[in-house]
């Protein structure tokens, strides 16, 4: 039987007036560094399966700072349904407000058929920090069919809206030379800072597998491949410290 299910947190200046967990993503509320509130989502058993609808939405007011993170990977299996599973994300970040979605690595298994969509509102003082990560694949075994989307809004306007597919079913050559050229570990990190309009970032290469691009907004977008999922954080994480610290 496929699983419905949409977990839900508002954060304030004051904490979290809701924190509604639902199906298999509980929302706990736990120890956060400096001034963030912190939210983990735990899964409460194993999904997203075929045929499952899942979805997590974070409304971040006016001032507040929310620090939404996972405590494991999510791992994306077949299920009895030959339906596609899908994931839902929708975040939205107030006037002054600030929010990290630093979730845990999305692993494709082998047979599983997902379809994942991030879907970010921000107004025009807000700061984000954004990770994804998708791993094809288990330990030695071939990925399963993955398509994301992230669509970024700021003041009303687009900022970013792209789409990635991988796996069976895939668009020819996602795994070739061009694209992934057999990496199995692909990720990005977004960081939207109003303080890039005086100081804009550069357009860079980050290491042998990562690229670094400027958008308008102000904002940066951090690309990369790496062969497992343990370098690509590292990457990810490097980015990170320089966008945030330097």
């Amino acid at each position: 039987m496929s699983v419905e299910a949409t977990a839900r947190v508002v954060a304030t200046r004051d904490g979290l007036p809701v924190l509604e967990s639902a199906g298999p993503l509980a929302l706990r509320r736990t120890r956060a560094a400096g001034p963030y509130t912190r939210v983990t989502v735990v899964g409460a058993m194993s999904a997203p399966l075929g045929g499952d609808r899942l979805a997590v939405e974070a409304d971040v007011h006016e001032g507040a700072k929310l620090h939404l993170d996972s405590a494991a990977a999510t791992v994306a299996l077949p299920g009895r349904s030959p339906a596609p599973a899908t994931y839902d994300v929708a975040l939205t970040v107030a006037q002054d407000a600030e929010l990290r979605w630093l979730p845990e690595q999305l692993i494709s298994a082998r047979g599983s058929d997902l379809r994942m969509r991030t879907r970010v509102e921000l107004a025009a003082t807000a700061r984000l920090v954004l990770r994804e990560e998708q791993i094809l694949g288990r330990h030695g075994e071939e990925p399963g069919t993955l398509t994301t989307r992230l669509t970024v809004h700021r003041a009303g306007r687009p900022l970013l809206d792209q789409e990635l597919s991988f796996g069976p079913g895939a668009p020819g050559g996602w795994d070739g030379g061009a694209v992934l050229a057999g990496h199995r570990a692909v990720g990005q990190l977004l960081v939207v800072e109003p303080d890039f309009e005086k100081n804009p970032v550069e357009s860079r290469q980050l290491g042998e597998s990562a690229v670094l691009t400027p958008l308008a907004g102000p904002a940066a977008l951090v690309t990369a491949v790496a062969p497992d999922a343990l370098r690509l954080r590292r990457l990810l994480d490097a980015a990170r410290c320089e966008l945030l610290d330097g």
